[in-house]
């Protein structure tokens, strides 16, 4: 049957596949739409698998926060190259993506990726024909929910590379933006001393230990110098414990209790943190912006 340019339309709709993919679909399926439309995500698939093994490390943070501060998401999305990341199409997905982890809170990236995204497709369908039509692997790799009804959620994004959300209890959004700027320059690992993982602790204490004893002190000393270390670590690794990025003078503890406030939590995302194929710091780009600012 003739393929009219309404069908092409139509099909280009529901899909988001190219025009002649679309007309090529119809065409094998003699006009049948419904069954074009389920060629094409079988396509699609078939070309995700093809790239599934390729490493994604670029990609974008996306991030939305609530008005009222109550709830916010982000959205860590990979891809192979800075090339797709900054394109249209996978920036828009991405913000698409981050509306819906605020909407329906997923528990994980399976559940999200189950979501109903649109036109009858899932997001992973919709994440498989960009991969198709984009050339390159794409991945969702986490993402952050958060929401309260007696806290305030802030966040900070630096370009698009790096989010934080942080929630605290009291304090208003300046200071959650500031706090949340120094997590991302400074990357601590948890909140306060109690939140630090007991076999990270237990680890360092080893490490510091073997090198302590390498002095030939006494084994009184050594412990003493062990335990130094210790709280060393504890300070330069949490957040509370940290000097304040912007004012170096006091810690995030002091700039926080200040305001009346307290940090509840936060999440900390940088794309292809792990993974990176380069070895840009982009920490430290943050940290140069922040203290100018």
């Amino acid at each position: 049957m003739a393929i009219s340019a309404a069908m092409v339309k139509e099909l280009r709709e529901r899909t988001g596949s190219g025009m002649m993919e679309c007309k090529k679909a119809l065409v094998e399926t003699n006009g049948d739409i419904d069954a074009a439309v389920e060629l094409l995500r079988k396509t699609g698939q078939a070309k995700a698998d093809k790239k599934a093994g390729r490493v994604a490390a670029d990609g974008m943070i996306a991030m939305t926060i609530a008005a009222d501060g109550k709830s916010a998401a982000m959205v860590e999305v990979n891809s192979e190259t800075d090339f797709v990341a900054t394109s249209d199409e996978f920036v828009g997905f991405c913000d698409r993506l981050v509306g819906l982890i605020g909407s329906h809170h997923p528990v994980d990236v399976e559940a999200l990726q189950a979501l109903p995204y649109d036109s009858g497709m899932t997001v992973n369908e919709a994440r498989q024909g960009l991969v198709a039509r984009i050339g390159e692997n794409i991945t969702i790799r986490r993402f952050a929910d958060y929401h309260t009804t007696d806290g305030l959620i802030g966040g900070y994004r630096h370009g698009t590379r790096i989010g934080v959300l942080v929630e605290l209890r009291g304090g208003d959004a300046e200071l959650a933006r500031d706090v949340a700027m120094h997590i991302a320059a400074i990357r601590p690992l948890c909140v306060a001393e109690d939140d630090v993982p007991p076999e990270l602790l237990a680890k360092e204490r080893e490490i510091y230990a073997a090198q302590a004893a390498e002095s030939g002190k006494p084994p009184q000393i050594v412990e003493k110098m062990v335990e130094g270390r210790i709280k060393k670590f504890l300070k330069e690794n949490t957040l509370l414990g940290q000097p304040f990025v912007k004012d170096t003078d006091r810690t995030v503890g002091e700039l926080v209790a200040a305001a009346g406030a307290a940090v509840v939590r936060f999440a900390r995302l940088e794309v292809g943190e792990g993974i990176e194929k380069k070895a840009d710091n982009f920490a430290d780009e943050v940290m140069a912006q922040v203290r100018g600012s």
